[in-house]
């Protein structure tokens, strides 16, 4: 708690810290505050001579701050800019954000690929990464470096990892460099997969410049969330065979193998379209996996990750792509 309450009698020499004054601006939030005390209280209380903390309660109580509190607030915080005459102290209180003491760092570092296949076995990280993958694709050719045009959706996918085994943060390094805690150590044969994985992180262009242009103020339009898409036809019941097939996407969602990170990049997932199209012998609009908008709700975070909610989380991520190929099967088995 002194934490919180020493921002308030920062020196006037830091006014500059754009990450100081995010912090200030979130203890004179109500929501903000009650929020943000509620997870520095477990990500702090160390547990045992072993043990720094609860990372358990730690990582609920961070994703109980990103579902609940405005992005005015948490994006504030977890986004800010740092002039360059304050890049060290600006960017070290950024990185402690989410307290990574206990949310992000570990006594061991895994590799990569084995923390994505950790991630996978857990219904929530395996949504939300391929949330991240999606929303955060980069493509040279864009102007605003996103493949699907929205900086909303990247932040707001990343900032879901926060408070997973996924948990993503910034290195110990000036600049935005953002990682999750792993490496690409003992890889053997698998290390251009797992360089290519971690690279999705530590040199995206989407991720970068959405972060960029929100600490900066720039480019407002391109990062407001955009009005929710109402459904044109209600969504049948999903069948346990269509929830396999459902699985088995989010699979191929989430396996960076297939995906073309390169300059004229763009999903191996279409692929995947095309084929279940031959497969199905159904019309598939393969179109789907560039242009689709994700359907949001009214939360004000756009996506809904409340506990009671998280059912609907896996629709959510997939809909650009899966939403089409599920609703047509179902049709077709219904007939």
């Amino acid at each position: 708690m002194m934490c919180l309450s020493s921002l308030l009698v920062e020196p006037a020499s830091t006014k500059e810290n754009n990450c100081l004054n995010a912090a200030k601006a979130c203890n004179l939030n109500d929501t903000c505050k009650k929020y943000r005390s509620a997870y520095i209280n477990p990500c702090t209380s160390r547990v045992s001579a072993s043990e720094v903390c609860n990372k358990r309660k730690c990582h609920k109580a961070l994703r109980q701050f990103f579902d609940k509190v405005p992005t005015k607030y948490s994006y504030g915080m977890l986004f800010c800019s740092c002039p360059a005459g304050d890049q060290t102290a600006c960017a070290e209180r950024r990185r402690q954000t989410i307290v990574p003491i206990c949310s992000y760092e570990d006594k061991d570092k895994p590799n990569c690929l084995s923390l994505q296949n950790t991630c996978k076995t857990n219904y929530i990280c395996r949504s939300r990464l391929a949330d991240f993958i999606s929303n955060c694709q980069p493509e040279s050719h864009s102007i605003s470096g996103c493949l699907r045009e929205s900086y909303a959706d990247c932040l707001l996918s990343y900032s879901g990892l926060i408070g997973t085994v996924m948990t993503p943060n910034y290195v110990r390094s000036l600049g935005l460099t953002l990682s999750p805690w792993c490496d690409c150590g003992s890889s053997g044969n698998s290390k251009p997969d797992c360089d290519k994985f971690a690279e999705f992180f530590t040199n995206n262009r989407c991720l970068r410049n959405a972060i960029q242009a929100f600490g900066n103020g720039t480019d407002v339009g391109v990062w407001q969330p955009q009005p929710p898409i109402q459904p044109t036809v209600p969504e049948p019941s999903i069948t346990r065979r269509g929830k396999e097939r459902t699985n088995n996407a989010l699979d191929a969602l989430t396996d960076m193998t297939k995906l073309d990170l390169d300059d004229d990049s763009s999903y191996h997932i279409c692929r995947t379209l095309q084929a279940q199209k031959l497969v199905s012998n159904l019309t598939v609009d393969t179109a789907q996996c560039v242009n689709h908008q994700l359907d949001e709700s009214g939360d004000s975070n756009a996506i809904a990750r409340n506990s009671a909610a998280e059912l609907s989380s896996m629709h959510l991520a997939l809909a650009f792509a899966l939403t089409p190929i599920v609703l047509r099967i179902e049709d077709f088995q219904l007939l």
